[in-house]
C-alpha cells in the first residue's frame, strides 16, 4: 500500500522567520481523492510543493510511493497542474508535449501527445505555438503535459483557473475518469462545491495547521460550508 501513498510527519517549514506550515501529518491512501482547503496564506501551495519535490521542508519527512519527495525515482510518477504551465511558448503544441514524453521515456511520445491533445479538445490547433494561445488554452495544454507520463500521483493547484463554463466541465470529467483508474490526487481549490463533488475526502489547513481531515462520502455543500466557516473562522 505504502507504493500508492502520500505521506507526511511532522512536516514544517519556515521561510525566515515566517512560519508556512507546522507539524502537518498527513495521509492519501493508494486510490484517495483529497481537495485541500483554507484561506489564503494557509500554507496549501507550500505543502503540495513539498509533496512534489519542488521545496524542501525544514522539519519532518514527506513521502510519496514509498520514497522522499525529492527523490528522482518518482519524478516520473508525479503530474502537476499550477498556475504555472511549465510549458515552452515558443514551441507548438505538439512540440511541447513530445518534448514532455521524451523527457519522461514515453514509448510513442508522438502518438502519447495526440492522444492527449484530443482529450484537452486541442487537436487542431496542434501546430500552433503556445504563445498564440488564450490562458483557457494554455491550461487545457499544462493538463495534457500533467499526463503525458500516466503518472500515479497528481497534484493540482487551482486547476481550474482561466477554464470557461465548457473547459471546467471536461476537465470534471477528466478528472474522474482517473479517479476510477486509480490514481491518487491531491488538490488545492477554493471553490468548497467542485472540490467536493470530485474528493473522497477534505483536509482544511489554516495558519499552516491541519485542523480538519475527513471523508466527504455522503457531506452535502451546505454542510461542509456551515463547518468551514466555523473552523476557520475561530
Amino acid at each position: 500500500m505504502e507504493k500508492g501513498r502520500i505521506e507526511c510527519r511532522g512536516v514544517g517549514k519556515k521561510f525566515g522567520d515566517f512560519t508556512a506550515l507546522s507539524d502537518v501529518d498527513l495521509t492519501i491512501d493508494e486510490g484517495d481523492f483529497l481537495v485541500l482547503f483554507g484561506p489564503n496564506g494557509a500554507g496549501k501551495t507550500t505543502l503540495l510543493k513539498i509533496l512534489c519535490g519542488m521545496v524542501r521542508p525544514t522539519s519532518g519527512t514527506a513521502r510519496v510511493g514509498g520514497a522522499d519527495s525529492h527523490s528522482p525515482a518518482i519524478r516520473g510518477k508525479i503530474g502537476v497542474i499550477s498556475h504555472k504551465s511549465y510549458l515552452y511558448d515558443s514551441l507548438m503544441a505538439l512540440e511541447n508535449l513530445v518534448f514532455f514524453g521524451e523527457m519522461y521515456g514515453v514509448a510513442d511520445p508522438a502518438g502519447r501527445a495526440m492522444e492527449l491533445l484530443k482529450t484537452v479538445e486541442l487537436e487542431n490547433r496542434r501546430d500552433s505555438v503556445v504563445r498564440a494561445f488564450s490562458r483557457g488554452m494554455v491550461q487545457r495544454l499544462s493538463i495534457a503535459r500533467a499526463l503525458v507520463a500516466d503518472p500515479e500521483f497528481i497534484f493540482l493547484d487551482e486547476p481550474f483557473t482561466g477554464l470557461d463554463h465548457h473547459s471546467a466541465l471536461m476537465f470534471q470529467s477528466l478528472l474522474s475518469a482517473l479517479h476510477r483508474r486509480g490514481k491518487t490526487v491531491m488538490m488545492i481549490t477554493h471553490d468548497i462545491p467542485l472540490g467536493l463533488a470530485a474528493s473522497t475526502r477534505a483536509a482544511i489547513l489554516r495558519g499552516g495547521r491541519k485542523i480538519f481531515d475527513e471523508s466527504t462520502l455522503g457531506t452535502g455543500v451546505p454542510e461542509f460550508m456551515r463547518m468551514y466557516v466555523e473552523r476557520v473562522e475561530k
